[in-house]
């Protein structure tokens, strides 16, 4: 079984974390679980003329692990194995992509609980995986 559990420093993707970890009993096997950030892209345009690549990428990473340190200290508490991904792009997109490249079989995340007109004018990252995922999505609220 593989999960791909997508944070982003957030209390309520925390509590993905933390459901998963409570849960894992669901499993007959251990779980292999990747833990996914995804940084949203800097808009490029004239920045790239006063910022190298390499600047750049250290950014990216710097801020995608800040974002994933609370994560891995829960699984690393639990004993729970991770591998850590960092990428840049559009959120919902990227998740997607990474369950099908990983070849997972859950896609285990967090959902603001935003209803109703805030969904709708501010979009959302958890209803966008829904339809993108070709496995299996769980939403903790």
């Amino acid at each position: 079984m593989k999960i791909l559990l997508p944070v982003d420093g957030s209390d309520c993707s925390l509590r993905a974390v933390d459901h998963l970890i409570a849960h894992v009993g669901w499993f007959r096997d251990v779980p292999e679980i990747h833990l996914l950030h995804v940084q949203a892209p800097i808009p490029i345009g004239r920045v790239q003329a006063h910022v190298g690549k390499e600047t750049l990428h250290a950014y990216y990473l710097e801020e995608g692990q800040a974002h994933l340190l609370a994560a891995q200290k829960k699984l690393d508490a639990a004993g729970r194995f991770h591998t850590t991904h960092i990428h840049v792009g559009q959120p919902a997109e990227v998740i997607a992509t990474m369950a099908d490249e990983f070849g997972c079989d859950l896609v285990a995340m967090g959902s603001h609980g935003r209803g109703g007109m805030a969904g709708l004018v501010m979009g959302s990252v958890a209803s966008r995986v829904l339809h993108l995922a070709s496995c299996p999505v769980l939403l903790v609220k």
